[in-house]
């Protein structure tokens, strides 16, 4: 007899690869012992069975190495629970520099490395040709080796999880395709299959490959595009003896490792193949792609440049196998913006298995708990605009999402393709006046202005350090126009407006009408969700400013806890733009543009006055530390508002202007210093909630201010003009990691590099102004001062460091 489906699960699993394995396992540890899994064809049948299957744990952020450091201590121990072999084989990795800057790269990685407690460390070229003896090291200037990283049978991993959750009481349905997806009033009620229809209360979409069209059928976005990646197998050549490191030569683009006597020669080419839709069907099960030997020709030759016994070795394959990609290169994990009760774990960009284990605990604490194990912002599913949902877009940017797999993270890289999807309405303007454009959600927005001699990306001082110098010294001595037109925008009507915001936001939203009110929005555990400035301009009716990456996010949450609630929310961002004049003769460009009584608005107060002969409301408030208003304005009147304000003096500036001028004055930043981790406690602004009212979160803030901060954010100011911090390194202090930075840049006004960043203190109840600490920036150590507060502040009463 068939194993029929059950008439209701409460998580329904679709896909069953690793991912979705391991959220099946982690759901049934976690009690939901009625969960099922719904897989169309076999398991592991779509990507995971031809992975290469590597587990190396460093990653750029502490969270996500902590995920895969997870993935590894559930791998080595999975045989002993289950009985289940895994093929865990701990050789370690070698990843090799060539070039000056690659070293510099690894190098960054390694003090991360220190700082996290991981083994890795820089050897020489010749100590990475005793590990690899088959590597030509003729070119290599060092390289990292790792001796914990290690790789696991793909497919035996996913029988052992499988075997876990079954003895959980978890179920497995294979040859059992969806079909459908049942939703009422935007949440998930049930899942149509070839077999029949179960009821849920939940789905994690772990269906990789297939994750987007599946998304589709619960009216969500899910923009993940397969690309074709190869590896060359050969024949057992002399030379390899039992299992060997696996080794990384990214600036040639390749992985290479033993296998079964052979080699395992892999790819990731600069520029990927996409495959267009419809190739991929229903019926492609354990399925390869054509060989490219004309693609993969350069692929070669910088192989038989690496490893000279390719020359002779006789080829097996070269196996061509789909693998999904994202637009930014970074998996999907958590509940979808549009669909209440749809989980994502999808788009692995090629880190499936190293991810797996720890992103498929992530994905079922989710589901069960409602967040993350820990603060996962980057891999938030409702990061991406709709735009990147469209075929033509991810069809042009997934291959080239492929090839930066293993390039290096320079600072301001930016991405060729899929570009100029939503223009600025002042866009032709700025490319006027030389603006160097970047993306950000979908926007195309000021970096920089002017020219630069040398457009070469560097880890030192880049060719662009002047130009943003040149926008903050007008911020700074006169005035200069920063474009927030991006930004989020949320208008919140109804005769519950107050109450809503009340209740959602930390901060006191019961202000009277004209008020400005920044505030933190918190989740149950009093950690940020997000922070917002929201304007009062009546009675019933809010308008709310979130970052420009975070619409579709933000606007998920309060519509999420509206219920109840007699308001409307709505998105309002294209319809209005936000133009900042800052700097000390903003009160003289006001005047002269028809606005005086701007100067009469108070700070965190909004009003409205006419700018070229048009409406504009402006709120007193900065984001840089200088004297300024906010502006807005309808978006089809700003061009002749900017014009205006040009005319009388004022200078457009760019992103990193602003940056550098933020963490000079301390702010923070969503993403940066505010994260699901932290609280307003350790952000230092617990005194902008407001205690006495019943707010979201406001019980575990409470507990939190009991207890003390768990780390605390402070400023770090270095001493060397020259150096280049640019987030994420360690800060020591007497050879001891206590913290790490959170944002960096060059603080014109102050001449000094300045950081913010979190320290965990010996003593919680010392107080870290004035310390003297060291900062590791790619294993050099720069030495740094603490500071609480603000580099640099406009009324000279917090400057602490003078321009020479």
């Amino acid at each position: 007899m068939p194993n029929p489906l059950p008439s209701h699960a409460s998580v329904v699993v679709i896909g069953g690869g690793i991912m979705g394995c391991s959220t099946l396992y982690h759901l049934a540890k976690m009690g939901v012992g009625d969960a099922i899994l719904l897989e169309r064809n076999k398991l592991t049948s779509g990507t995971t069975w031809h992975s290469a299957a590597q587990v190396r744990a460093l990653r750029h952020s502490q969270n996500l190495t902590r995920m895969i450091q997870y993935s590894v201590d559930l791998y080595s121990q999975l045989e002993q629970e289950t009985g289940q072999n895994v093929g865990w084989i701990q050789k370690g990795s070698l990843s090799i520099a060539t070039t000056p800057d690659r070293l510099m790269h690894v190098k960054r990685q390694e003090a991360l490395a220190h700082a996290w407690g991981i083994d890795a460390r820089s050897v020489s070229a010749a100590e990475a040709k005793e590990r690899w003896p088959l590597m030509n090291a003729e070119d290599v200037l060092g390289a990292a080796w790792s001796p914990d990283d290690g790789r696991v049978s793909p497919s035996d991993v996913c029988a052992a999880l499988v075997k876990g959750a079954k003895s959980l009481g978890a179920r497995i349905f294979e040859n059992t395709g969806v079909t459908g997806i049942l939703t009422e009033r935007g949440k998930i009620v049930g899942v149509e299959t070839t077999q029949g229809t179960v009821m849920c209360d939940a789905i994690a979409l772990c269906a990789g490959l297939w994750s987007r069209e599946i998304a589709e059928m619960a009216d969500s976005e899910a923009p993940v595009q397969p690309c074709e990646h190869f590896y060359l197998l050969t024949k057992p050549i002399d030379g390899i003896t039992g299992n060997m490191p696996t080794l990384s030569d990214h600036d040639n683009h390749l992985y290479i490792r033993d296998d079964s006597g052979g080699l395992l020669v892999g790819c990731f080419e600069p520029m990927g193949k996409a495959i267009p839709p419809g190739i991929l069907d229903e019926n492609f099960e354990f399925g390869l792609l054509a060989e490219d030997w004309d693609h993969f020709e350069p692929m070669m030759m910088n192989a038989l440049h690496r490893l000279p016994a390719l020359e002779t070795a006789e080829v097996k394959m070269l196996l061509n196998g789909p693998e999904s990609f994202t637009p930014d290169g970074t998996f999907m994990l958590g509940e979808a913006a549009e669909t209440k009760g749809l989980f994502y774990g999808c788009g692995m960009n090629s880190v499936g298995i190293a991810s797996g284990g720890g992103a498929g605990m992530n994905l079922a604490h989710c589901i069960v708990h409602g967040h993350t194990a820990y603060d996962l912002g980057e891999t938030d599913a409702k990061r991406f605009a709709p735009v990147f949902n469209r075929v033509e877009h991810l069809m042009a940017r997934a291959p080239e999402i492929l090839g930066t797999h293993y390039e290096i993270a320079y600072p301001g890289r930016q991405l060729r393709t899929a570009r100029d999807l939503k223009r600025l309405p002042l866009d032709a303007e700025y490319r006027a006046a030389d603006a160097f454009m970047g993306q950000t959600f979908g926007w195309e927005r000021p970096l920089y202005f002017g020219k630069t001699a040398d457009t070469t990306m560097t880890f030192g001082k880049p060719a662009w350090f002047d130009n943003v110098r040149r926008e903050v010294m007008a911020a700074h001595e006169a005035a200069a126009i920063f474009d927030a037109s991006p930004f989020g925008k949320i208008e919140v009507t109804g005769p519950d407006a107050e109450a809503f915001l009340q209740k959602t936001c930390a901060g006191n939203m019961a202000k009277a009408p004209g008020s400005v009110v920044y505030t933190a929005v918190l989740n149950e555990r009093g950690t940020y969700e997000s922070d917002i400035t929201g304007q009062r301009i009546s009675q019933d009716h809010y308008r709310l400013f979130v970052g420009t990456n975070a619409i579709k996010r933000d606007l998920a949450w309060f519509r999420r806890h509206s219920e109840g609630f007699d308001v409307t929310l709505s998105d309002s961002t294209q319809d209005y733009a936000v133009l900042g004049l800052m700097g000390p003769e903003a009160a003289r460009i006001a005047t002269e543009t028809g606005a005086p009584e701007l100067n009469d608005i108070g700070y965190f107060k909004v009003g409205t006055a006419h700018i070229a002969g048009h409406h504009v409301r402006a709120m007193r408030m900065s984001y840089v530390g200088e004297a300024s208003w906010e502006i807005t304005c309808k978006s089809e009147n700003v061009r002749s508002i900017y014009a205006a304000l040009v005319a009388a003096g004022a200078t457009p500036a760019g992103l990193y202007a602003q940056s550098a001028m933020r963490i000079e004055k301390g702010f923070c930043a969503m993403g940066h210093e505010l994260d699901g981790d932290a609280t307003p406690v350790e952000a230092g602004m617990a005194a902008l909630t407001s205690m006495k009212k019943d707010f979201i979160g406001r019980d575990a803030l409470r507990e939190r201010m009991k207890k003390g901060p768990r780390a605390r954010l402070v400023t770090l100011i270095l001493e060397d003009e020259n150096a280049v911090p640019l987030g994420h390194e360690p800060i020591y202090l007497e050879g001891k990691a206590i913290g790490h930075t959170t944002s960096a840049a060059f603080g014109y006004r102050i001449g000094k590099p300045v950081a913010l960043g979190y320290v965990h203190l010996p003593d919680p109840t010392q107080n870290p102004d004035g310390m003297q600490v060291e900062l590791d920036i790619a294993r050099t150590m720069f030495k740094g001062k603490l500071q609480v507060g603000p580099a640099f502040d406009a009324s000279g009463a917090r400057m602490r460091v003078k321009r020479d």
